[in-house]
């Protein structure tokens, strides 16, 4: 990153105020931001096609599709740790990105070239592949970003960055909108294509710009990562930090889980209409984007730099235990709308970037294997604890309250875990010996190289 002029007057203006970012800062922060853009608005130019197939091929399927994701993530990990081991950080990119381009040509040519008794499973396969695309590439996304600004830089900056992923999500959404009846299906898949090899060349841009003026980081960005083809398993199975990160990403999404079935069963039961329940779905939508866009570009940077990384985790349990308790009282819509908002907003604004900082006073190894394990299988595995313990529920006889009750105890140890996890990540950074510099090794997190 370049050097920190936060105390030089000159420096000094109301964008600088505004944001606390420095003039220096603002040549790196932009590709990031373009680069986080452009990767965002091509998933989300995606995810309303895989919705649509994931539907089409029968809604009693959908959650078979859910385990299909959850075994290709199973499957992929090993492959993209042999591919972490042997290449750097520039190719690994490259690599990826371009392969997932290539499934892209795949899908158009299958999409215009099948028969239309083959397209079920060709939507099937898509509704897959989507999901493992959307966190790979933005797990990957986030490592770069670890590898690249320290912990300093990472505190103020992310929330700016997660900002530029916020307004991709709105404009791929406005792209599908506005194009699906003149390009079709198809044909939004090769935009989303070109807008994946233009955050490549983003990421480029970007390392080429901080390797230029950080001897550190144009040597790491000639290292071969290396490592084996386990080690981000074994990282995050060995290393009580990084069982820690499972553990707050698991309570995570089993509780975003609950909320989704409780949220469903309640609009189910007091909006009567497709309609009136698609225009329900699409206000929430547009309060959490508004919120975490306001947010992010005012707050979150301020947030983290003065509150640290662990009470910024710490706000979402914290919501969390809030909302459950406030479903359990009154299980009403208004007390859902309010929750959901809240929860959906206070991640994307606040939690999200402090999650990705967790990963910033790691190894590389640390950085691209274990997170990518964590971010991929252990989400998806969240996802299905979550799915089969609210039917067990169901199944035992809890409603609203019963299911929302059943979810506190799980949101104060998330809330727990968050605060230790703050501490522990205090004293990695603490203890690292000087910046960019750290002794490499895959049996748990270290200082970065």
């Amino acid at each position: 990153m370049p050097p920190d002029t936060r105390n030089a007057p000159e420096n000094r203006n109301a964008l600088t105020a505004l944001t606390e970012v420095q003039r220096s800062e603002w040549p790196v922060l932009a590709l990031a931001m373009v680069y986080f853009f452009l990767l965002m608005a091509g998933y989300f130019i995606l995810r309303p096609i895989r919705d649509q197939m994931g539907v089409a091929g029968g809604i009693g399927n959908l959650p078979w599709l859910f385990t299909a994701t959850l075994l290709a993530m199973l499957a992929l990990n090993p492959l993209f740790s042999a591919l972490v081991a042997r290449t750097t950080r520039r190719r690994l990119v490259s690599i990826s990105y371009r392969l997932l381009m290539l499934c892209l040509l795949g899908f158009y040519a299958a999409l215009n070239l099948l028969p239309d008794t083959a397209q079920v499973w060709v939507g099937r396969a898509f509704f897959v592949w989507a999901s493992v695309f959307n966190l790979f590439a933005v797990s990957l996304f986030w490592a770069v970003m670890a590898d690249v600004f320290d912990d300093h830089s990472a505190r103020r900056l992310y929330g700016l960055i997660a900002a530029g992923g916020t307004l991709g999500a709105l404009i791929g959404g406005l792209v599908t909108t506005s194009l699906v009846e003149t390009l079709g299906a198809a044909g939004l898949l090769l935009v989303s294509l070109v807008l994946l090899e233009l955050a490549l060349r983003c990421m480029f841009a970007l390392t080429a710009r901080v390797a230029s003026s950080d001897p550190a980081q144009q040597r790491r960005g000639d290292q071969i990562v290396g490592g084996s083809t386990l080690d981000g398993l074994t990282m995050a199975v060995r290393s009580p930090y990084l069982l820690g990160v499972c553990g707050y990403m698991l309570l995570y999404t089993i509780g975003s889980t609950f909320l989704y079935f409780l949220q469903a069963g309640i609009v189910a039961s007091e909006i009567d209409g497709a309609a009136r329940q698609t225009a329900y779905f699409a206000t929430v939508d547009i309060w959490v984007n508004g919120l975490t866009l306001a947010i992010q570009l005012l707050a979150t940077g301020r947030i983290m730099a003065r509150l640290g990384v662990g009470l910024t985790l710490a706000a979402l349990p914290l919501i969390s235990l809030v909302g459950f308790a406030g479903l359990g009282l009154w299980p009403t819509l208004a007390a859902v709308v309010v929750f959901t908002v809240a929860r959906r907003t206070s991640n994307f604004a606040l939690s999200r970037p402090a999650r990705e900082a967790l990963y910033v006073p790691l190894s590389r190894i640390g950085k691209y294997k274990a997170k990518n394990f964590i971010d991929t299988f252990v989400y998806r595995l969240g996802d299905q604890i979550g799915a089969w313990s609210n039917g067990l529920l169901l199944w035992l006889g809890l409603g609203v309250t019963g299911i929302a009750t059943t979810a506190l105890p799980l949101a104060g140890a998330w809330l727990l875990l968050a605060l230790w996890l703050g501490r522990k990540h205090q004293s990695l950074i603490a203890a690292e010996p000087a910046p960019n510099r750290a002794p490499e090794h895959p049996s748990g997190p270290t200082a970065r190289p």
